[in-house]
């Protein structure tokens, strides 16, 4: 049986944690998960043409991560990363190679042929990336899944940016700090489940991925929603655990998976990768 291909599109970097740095960025993290779930994951971004870049190409390709990506005359992009108890603070160097990803026609025959692309707010920051994934993301089939993960890093993002990106997408997953954030942007009042069947029912969205940390998590479609109270585990570090548990979704449910089953088989995803250090646990 064919595996289900399955894009992170976006910015890849190294994320420079107090005891090293580590391959990282949400579409990078994605397509890592996705590549582990029984999906092809593969990553459209770019790298500097230095050591950092050469590195990172390497250990994507060692974690069995497929890619396009070209080098270009920036700096690849590194993230500093605070932990407090587990949880990361994030300070993005900006005008580096995933701004400034190319449209190479690799990219655009890849795309034609996905099962689903990932994509977040962050590498729509600058203009010369947010063309080409624009470009990008209307080049794929109709039914494919294009899973917006609004990945909220200020302060690159504004109303109307995450207008245009939710109506390139037909499904969502955002946190429980994001849907308040959502909420006062585009006001819309209530609770937490309220403002998601709204943007689910406002964006005729195929699903919506709520996650609440070590709370709960919750995935609505039109016709169902599916609740799972998040497992106790011991949290190492929280990093790429919303991204891992993205891509176990959008996997379990290209293989055939119920919306329960993928939904548990994220929250397993998510869990053990809090127990371990870095976004690739």
């Amino acid at each position: 049986m064919k595996k289900p291909i399955v894009v992170g599109l976006g910015e890849v970097l190294w994320d420079m944690l107090p005891d090293g740095k580590r391959a990282g960025g949400a579409p990078a993290n994605v397509a890592y998960h996705a590549a582990h779930s029984g999906a092809e994951g593969w990553l459209v971004s770019a790298v500097g043409a230095d050591s950092l870049g050469r590195e990172l190409a390497e250990v994507l390709a060692q974690h069995g991560v497929q890619s396009v990506l070209p080098q270009v005359p920036y700096p690849t992009g590194q993230v500093n990363i605070r932990l407090c108890q587990g949880i990361p603070s994030y300070e993005i160097a900006s005008d580096v190679a995933w701004d400034h990803i190319p449209l190479r026609p690799q990219a655009r025959q890849l795309l034609s042929g996905a099962d689903a692309v990932c994509f977040g707010s962050l590498a729509f920051r600058s203009e010369e990336s947010r063309r080409t994934l624009s470009a990008l993301l209307k080049s794929m089939p109709d039914g494919a899944l294009k899973v917006l993960d609004i990945n909220l890093r200020a302060p690159y993002y504004s109303a109307q940016l995450l207008s245009e990106l939710l109506k390139m997408c037909n499904a969502l997953k955002l946190n429980d700090e994001e849907v308040k954030i959502l909420s006062a942007l585009f006001d819309i009042g209530g609770t937490a489940e309220e403002v998601c069947r709204e943007l689910l029912a406002r964006y005729r969205l195929k699903f919506l991925i709520l996650t609440a940390g070590s709370s709960y998590s919750e995935v609505y479609t039109p016709g169902a929603v599916s609740h799972i109270n998040t497992p106790s585990v011991q949290v190492v570090d929280t990093v790429g655990a919303g991204d891992s548990f993205t891509a176990s979704f959008v996997s379990a449910t290209l293989q055939g998976c119920s919306l329960t089953q993928a939904h548990e088989r994220a929250v397993q995803t998510a869990a053990r990768v809090c127990r371990h250090k870095g976004a690739w646990g």
